[in-house]
């Protein structure tokens, strides 16, 4: 299957509500908030409606509470009446997932035309929170279920964006769908199964979505890895059939500094003679989404025409076990001299990782970020309510972490201390893949430490947030796109 998802037609409403024409009507509505200005006229228009469900308390506005006006007494004959939760509490991920389970109950009632008046105060009714109502809608579009008959399904074609004055001139929609578009091709990346999106695929399908951006892609084939030292990488491939790819791409829009984002791209993780448990083993397709997480920023901030310069550098294997796979206590050596002791091989992440970190500086990456679904340790430690953030300086940590939070995206900061380093002492290389079982996400930081010399770097750990096991209102359990948002803010502040 090739990368099929259209978005659907964009445009900007700032008329009177009750005027708006379309299938599905959707106002937004704060937690025990008061009808006024747009919202009350259009109460008075619908003769009362909004008022009463208020009044009633069956509709009290917490976040991502519905009520379904039909038929409603406006040219809009359905409305339905979404909760914000507290006013302030509101930011961009909440407005993503309001616009998200908009279009989704549009598209379960099979309704064509949206048109989506998201309210709320005053700082979030800038472009900025129009771009991220629109990414919010075209990324709540998008579901795993690449394989099932979908004749069925409803399709959602146009989606208006109404706000109390003409934004259409700002970017901010423009801006909001290609970054959508962008995660979307990321998500798809990673929920493809294993058998198809392969090493080569991934490196063929980005490097085609590449060249029709103007962004410059190199692939590198085994020959060419092993070429350039990258044996610790191979080491983790060693074991499968299929080749392993490193990919680097290169943007270049302004004459700022070189910002390098690093990804993990394990297509397939058994654990190889470490195997993993069968149980959710099928979950491995998704080791791939901090590499698919890198490109896709790239790619957006190229489609974005960014005045920046950012060069994405993925490490693309399969983990199996075979007669010919790395074994425990072997001993590797790394692109920059450095020997490791293999104590585990499904410690693999980190193994790639530490190639393609020493690639990005030898290709003059300055400022570093690295993703990866590196440690099930940060899913016990945060869960999926926040990516684990470590590096240093804590001058670039800071920058990562305001990136994070004006994306909207929560990441945590863990920290680094010398003691971590002891813990993947070996004695007989340099270092060991693995520390055990405790502060495994912080040892397998410190370990990336190790090949990023004094470039200001930040490790961003996503294993917990990187994709979902169940269905919300907003999307499909699969990939969610995690932290891509924050590259991108993070290259290119909006504000």
């Amino acid at each position: 299957m090739t990368y099929q998802f259209h978005s659907p037609n964009i445009t900007a409403n700032h008329g009177v509500l009750a005027d708006v024409e379309a299938d599905l009507l959707v106002v937004t509505c704060g937690q025990d908030e008061k009808l006024s200005g747009p919202l009350q006229e259009l109460d008075s228009a619908a003769g009362g409606l909004l008022q009463a469900l208020l009044d009633s308390g069956s509709f009290r506005g917490r976040t991502l509470e519905a009520e379904w006006i039909y038929p409603a007494p406006v040219k809009s004959r359905r409305i339905l009446l979404l909760g914000t939760g507290k006013a302030d509490q509101l930011d961009p991920r909440i407005l993503r997932r309001v616009a998200a389970s908009a279009v989704r109950h549009a598209r379960a009632k099979k309704l064509s035309r949206v048109c989506l008046a998201v309210n709320g105060p005053e700082a979030m009714s800038s472009s900025y929170a129009q771009q991220n109502i629109v990414d919010g809608a075209i990324t709540g579009l998008v579901d795993s279920d690449l394989y099932k008959d979908r004749s069925k399904k409803g399709t959602v074609e146009e989606i208006a964006i109404w706000s109390a004055e003409d934004t259409a001139a700002d970017g901010g929609l423009e801006r909001g769908r290609q970054i959508a578009e962008n995660i979307n091709f990321g998500r798809w990346l990673s929920d493809e199964p294993a058998n198809i999106m392969t090493p080569e695929r991934v490196a063929a399908e980005v490097a085609e979505r590449a060249s029709a951006l103007g962004v410059e892609c190199e692939v590198l084939d085994e020959g060419a890895i092993r070429a350039a030292g990258m044996t610790s990488l191979l080491s983790v491939s060693q074991g499968s059939s299929v080749p392993a790819r490193v990919l680097v791409l290169r943007y270049k829009g302004g004459d700022g500094p070189l910002l390098g984002y690093v990804g993990k791209g394990v297509t397939f993780d058994t654990g190889g003679i470490s195997i993993k448990p069968a149980g959710d083993m099928h979950y491995m397709k998704y080791d791939m989404c901090g590499a698919a997480a890198a490109v896709s920023a790239v790619l957006a901030l190229a489609a974005l025409k960014a005045k920046v310069n950012v060069i994405g550098v993925v490490g693309l294997v399969e983990n199996m076990p075979s007669g010919s796979a790395t074994r425990p206590g072997d001993v590797i050596h790394a692109a920059n001299g450095k020997s490791v002791e293999v104590i585990n091989t499904d410690a693999e992440g980190r193994l790639v990782l530490a190639d393609v970190l020493d690639l990005a500086r030898k290709r003059g990456a300055e400022r570093l970020v690295d993703l990866a679904t590196l440690t099930g340790a940060i899913r016990v430690a945060l869960g999926a309510a926040a990516t684990g953030a470590m590096g240093a300086p804590q001058s670039w940590v800071d920058t990562v972490l305001q990136a994070s939070s004006r994306a909207g995206e929560r990441a945590w900061q863990l920290p680094l201390y010398p003691e971590y380093l002891d813990m993947i002492k070996s004695n007989i290389a340099d270092l060991m893949n693995s520390g055990g079982r405790y502060a495994g996400a912080l040892t397998a930081g410190i370990f990336l430490q190790q090949f990023v010399g004094d470039t200001p770097w930040v490790h961003l750990d996503i294993a917990g947030t990187a994709y979902t096991e169940k269905d919300s209102g907003w999307q499909m359990k699969g990939a969610t796109g995690a932290m891509i948002r924050t590259l991108i803010e993070l290259a290119e502040p909006t504000f």
